[in-house]
């Protein structure tokens, strides 16, 4: 059990828990709990609560990457609590992951359903062993569907986007509700992946979460997070801070404040949002409901990563530059296995295969047909044959021309005469 010496700190990811974008945010948080960078690995007790993607036939392999990930990136050990199902569950098995929680102080939480997370820990003393975490001491870090379980109410997204079912709540935890913020989570606040439709406010849309909205107790409001962002709420020094590539929103009656990476919002804002204007570093950007109140990432995305190795890599062919193309293919590796963790990535990893895959051909084309123009290794030794043909035609020595022209042509080389003189190609 963490003393009171161990930092309380609630931490709200938008998605990203396992990409690139959240590792500086993971190594900061771990480093809280050690005396120094050394000391991470041996100094960290940390769990994953691998509840919310329990009911997918990939739940192992899901934790596995957790693992791996906490391993590489963070240089954490991250135990696993193995408690994918808490109903009708072995007792064992539930008792040996609750001690996992208890005897952490970094527990962490990601992708999966809400709904069934909600569902399995409702009736068990998980929400109990996170309040205390916040209580007592320990880091709690929940991201994606975890994340939405925090609140008094939680979206069931698959329902309501892939099921049809009218807006709706489903009780919370109520986590936030513990610490003083009567306030429901929404990530994925800014996504985009909808195209010509709105999927913003985690695949709700506007319409839908204006519904929803009105469904909601009166004293309580939304906190959005976008996608590859942070919330870190400190509260023993009464403060939050907003992390990431994107915004965090504070959403009251339709009305939102938007908070940029970088900005620190004082923790009683976030108890009473609606009392003061935000305390905020940078100024908090007001807009209306039907507003957007996020922009898109600017920061790194595999896409991002992927493009910017392709144009790289189709700079270095175009100069000839193999080591430049080679490094190119590197950094195209190199940013496929640094997302390979991340379990939100869409098509971007079908398509950084894709376009790795191409790389690689082109590359095995170069190593065939060379980089250098070959008129520039051929030239100077065309040129003199050419030299020779003219002054041999010259000579009216014609048997000899048509020789130099012919040999030529079976190297490849077309000749044609013209007024101006010879002049060559290379055949294709």
């Amino acid at each position: 059990m963490a003393d009171m010496t161990t930092p309380r700190v609630l931490t709200l990811m938008g998605s990203g828990e396992t990409a690139p974008t959240m590792v500086t945010t993971h190594r900061r948080l771990a480093g809280r709990l050690v005396d120094g960078p050394a000391a991470v690995r041996a100094g960290v007790r940390a769990v994953v609560l691998d509840t919310p993607y329990g009911f997918q036939e990939n739940a192992p392999e899901l934790a596995e990457r957790a693992v791996a990930y906490f391993s590489e990136s963070i240089d954490v050990d991250l135990a696993v609590a193995g408690l994918i199902r808490m109903r009708d569950a072995d007792p064992l098995v539930i008792e040996q992951g609750l001690a996992a929680i208890r005897s952490s102080d970094y527990v962490f939480a990601g992708p999966g359903s809400p709904t069934y997370a909600v569902d399995q820990w409702h009736g068990t003393v998980v929400p109990e062993l996170l309040t205390t975490k916040l209580d007592t001491g320990g880091i709690v870090v929940f991201a994606s569907a975890a994340a939405l379980t925090m609140g008094s109410h939680t979206v069931p997204v698959y329902e309501i986007y892939k099921c049809g079912m009218e807006p709706h709540w489903v009780d919370g935890l109520g986590i936030l509700g513990h610490i003083g913020i009567n306030a429901v989570v929404i990530p994925h606040y800014d996504n985009a992946e909808g195209g010509h439709h709105d999927t913003r406010f985690c695949y709700l849309g506007e319409r839908r979460l204006v519904q929803m909205e009105a469904l909601l107790p009166t004293d309580t409001w939304v906190l959005g997070v976008d996608e590859h962002t942070g919330l870190v709420i400190d509260l023993d020094a009464g403060r939050a801070d907003v992390v990431g590539n994107g915004t965090v929103t504070i959403r009251v009656d339709g009305a939102s404040q938007v908070h940029p990476s970088g900005s620190t919002i004082a923790l009683e804002h976030l108890v009473e949002p609606s009392a003061t204007a935000a305390a905020s570093t940078p100024t908090a950007v007001t807009t209306t409901a039907s507003e957007p109140t996020s922009t898109p990432p600017t920061a790194t995305s595999l896409s991002t990563d992927i493009a910017e190795a392709a144009a790289e890599f189709d700079a270095a062919i175009d100069a000839g530059n193999a080591d430049g193309a080679v490094r190119a293919v590197l950094r195209a590796e190199a940013a496929i296995h640094a997302w390979s963790a991340d379990t939100l990535q869409g098509d971007d990893a079908d398509h950084a295969r894709s376009t790795l895959r191409a790389m690689i051909t082109r590359l095995g084309a170069a190593a065939r047909d060379g980089l250098v123009d070959p008129r520039t290794i051929r030239g100077p030794l065309v040129d003199i044959l050419l030299d020779i043909r003219a002054g041999a035609r010259a000579d009216k020595q014609y048997e000899l021309s048509d020789l130099v022209r012919d040999r030529l042509a079976a190297a490849g080389i077309t000749v044609n005469d013209t007024a101006e003189g010879a002049v060559w190609e290379i055949a294709d």
